[in-house]
């Protein structure tokens, strides 16, 4: 059973950021300064302690905590309560001096040197050990005061350790999942291929860069083990301190789509899902719809994993960072977008990374609030000061929720297994790419989408789509199965059902694991299209749609054919299908080319309104979404345009006016409008 979590007591939108006043504690005047500027920009929250070890504990047993219960009680006394970080993302040098074992051995199997951050082996007893006694130092001193509302757990987790004592774990941990029978692994993994057979569990090594990385089931195994691992590190520090304060809530920042952790098994240990949102905005290869719509994908899969509560934005920025490969200034007017997109998405905070602008080392010029200016009539701080009078205008909506009725399944173990295949196209299999497609498509007909996994329940969704679920277990096709018996509507594509959890092609033809039954067809080949190559699908309410890079040749069984190939060895063909799931209105339909978007929306409609989703043309350049709690409905519209927009379906008390709506109205360019319209009794 799943442990029940601790609610965040937030009765307002946080707003606030990563503060770091150990780098200023021999500048007092400066410190002072930071707390009038803090409540000009309506600040009400900062993050303590992210990078503070050497600081908090100067040298081993020296512990230093005055400095910061000072900086808490002023913070406190002015309005700003502290999510309280642990400052396990970058250890002293001391501790590696002392520890060597602490240190991170890479896929190359060289140990690193000290420095940098997260270079820690997070299989260390002696590591943990520290790290321990520092948090339980942390929840004595600080549990209680009245300033702390959440627990931070390290920075921003990620990578992975190869030295002799994470090789034996991963050991111990295939011997315990495979019950101590290499033959089952064997048999799993398909060894016997290039004669790789183990004989012993301790024969296994980790997928080093010069050594085995040609088993797909290793190198899955091993990501998994990655993931199982560091959640299993996290929860030595979740423990420790909930040992002390059990009821203060606990989080960690997550990175966008970060591929080498499956956040959604990380997830299951938290209070609360935060992550750190860096889009390039105003570059040069895209609109800036399409960059701000992928960061709305983003915040849905951060929100996939709340169980129906609000995530937080742990970290942004107001500026432009110093990491991307062209470091752009946001815009006038696009921090105050962004803000507001990610509350529609279904967050309760809007945080930066950082206050103030370091002097030197690594992230000297990443943006912040104060910049080395040290002054509040920059642009920068003007716009953050604008954006916390409007967060502070939508109180009304702190705990309201997205209920979306579609959901895209995106999941980080089908990832891997697509990235990790050898077939098709390497660089056109794009899963990522293809799934913020669905999203992008559903987002233009007004339809919230969640983004779920393979194991999360679907009975809430009117609409399920599965794109390219190459991996699928027996439950996973049970599991849709019963869903579209119960009335749902599916839409899976290509690719879909090739491989078990193992990595292992299903026998008898794809889609595997019971799935033919469910959609009436298999598939007997896949082509791979050039750039060059040219196909379209022929549809038999008269449309077509283009085909590009993948096309399956389906064998129909007994589902109903919507279109049809027109050129190549396979025209005249099956490309799409529906098959009726019975009586309760469920229908599974099948995809099985790549198609082009105007296609795809064409399809999107029918089984939208299969499903009783209401669509409506969202205008371009705009972006649409709902919250809503047990009275109340929050309208979210965000013109990303250069001019204004009419929104017809518009309605409802304007929150940042006061101005009623009845039925349409504009938005201006690169603005929001934010409307509040009451439930009608059913």
């Amino acid at each position: 059973m799943e442990r029940q979590r601790i609610m965040l007591n937030n009765q307002e939108i946080l707003h606030g950021g990563d503060y770091n006043p150990e780098q200023w504690l021999d500048r007092p005047d400066i410190l002072r300064e930071d707390i009038r500027m803090m409540k000009k920009a309506k600040v009400n929250v900062v993050t303590l302690g992210v990078f503070s070890w050497s600081v908090l504990e100067p040298s081993e047993g020296e512990y230093q905590f005055d400095w910061l219960e000072e900086i808490m009680d002023r913070l406190y006394e002015n309005g700003i309560r502290t999510i309280l970080a642990t400052p396990s993302g970058a250890k002293p040098v001391w501790l590696d001096e002392k520890y060597p074992e602490a240190l991170r051995v890479d896929e190359w199997g060289r140990r690193r040197h000290h420095g940098v951050r997260h270079n820690h082996c997070m299989t260390s007893p002696a590591f943990r050990r520290k790290v321990r006694d520092m948090d339980i130092r942390l929840a004595e001193r600080f549990g209680s005061h009245p300033g702390l509302l959440l627990w931070h757990i390290s920075n921003e987790l990620g990578g992975a350790c190869y030295c002799p004592l994470c090789q034996k774990k991963f050991q111990d941990y295939l011997e315990e999942k495979f019950q101590g029978d290499i033959e089952a692994l064997n048999k799993a993994w398909w060894t016997t291929f290039w004669s790789h057979r183990y004989q012993r569990f301790d024969q296994i090594e980790p997928p080093f860069a010069n050594g085995e990385g040609s088993i797909m089931g290793l190198n899955l195994e091993w990501k998994r083990f990655t993931t199982w691992n560091m959640t299993d590190y996290m929860k030595t520090e979740i423990e420790a301190l909930r040992s002390i304060t059990p009821r203060i809530p606990v989080t960690t920042n997550f990175m966008k789509l970060y591929p080498g952790l499956d956040y959604r098994e990380m997830a299951k240990e938290l209070d609360v899902i935060s992550w750190d949102s860096y889009p390039m905005y105003h570059n040069d290869y895209e609109r800036l719809y399409d960059t701000c719509i992928e960061n709305a994908f983003d915040h849905s899969v951060m929100r996939g994993m709340c169980k129906e509560r609000p995530f937080l934005l742990m970290e942004s920025v107001p500026g432009a960072v110093n990491w991307h490969e062209f470091n752009k200034q946001k815009r006038p007017g696009m921090h105050r977008l962004a803000a507001v997109q990610a509350i529609a998405c279904g967050s309760d905070s809007v945080q930066y990374f950082q206050w103030r602008k370091s002097r030197g080392s690594f992230e000297q010029y990443h943006g912040a609030v104060v910049d080395h200016l040290g002054r509040t009539d920059t642009r920068i701080f003007r716009e953050v000061e604008v954006t916390g009078s409007l967060l502070e205008m939508l109180k009304p909506v702190v705990k309201s929720i997205v209920k979306a009725k579609a959901a895209i399944l995106f999941d980080w173990d089908n990832r891997w297994a697509i990235a990790d295949m050898k077939g098709l196209s390497q660089q056109k299999k794009q899963y990522e790419k293809t799934c913020l497609g669905f999203y992008r498509l559903l987002a233009g007909l007004g339809v919230e989408a969640d983004i779920v996994s393979r194991r999360d329940d679907l009975s809430g969704y009117r609409a399920v789509f599965t794109p390219m679920l190459y991996m699928t277990e027996e439950d996973t096709a049970r599991r849709l199965s019963e869903y579209t018996a119960g009335g749902g509507q599916l839409l899976a594509t290509y690719l879909t059902g090739y491989v078990d959890q193992d990595t292992l092609c299903f026998l008898g033809g794809f889609p595997g694991a019971g799935m033919k039954d469910l959609f009436g067809l298999y598939s007997e080949e896949i082509d791979t299209l050039y750039p060059s190559d040219r196909n379209s699908v022929k549809f038999t309410d008269g449309s077509s749609g283009e085909v590009r890079d993948f096309a399956e040749v389906l064998c129909v069984q007994d589902a109903e054919i919507l279109g049809t190939y027109t050129e190549d060895y396979y025209a005249g063909g099956a490309a799409v299908t529906r098959k009726s799931a019975g009586e309760n209105g469920g229908f599974a339909w099948y995809v099985g080319a790549r198609l082009d978007d105007a296609a795809m929306k064409t399809l999107f409609l029918r089984v939208l309104q299969q499903a009783k989703i209401t669509t409506c043309e969202i205008p371009e350049g705009v972006e649409y979404h709902c919250r809503e709690d047990g009275e109340y409905r929050y309208h979210f519209w965000l013109n990303y345009r250069n001019e204004k927009v009419e929104i017809p379906e518009a309605a409802g008390e304007d929150l940042l006016t006061g101005e009623r709506i009845d039925q349409g109205t504009f938005v201006k360019a690169m603005d929001v409008r934010i409307f509040r319209e009451k439930k009608q009794e059913d």
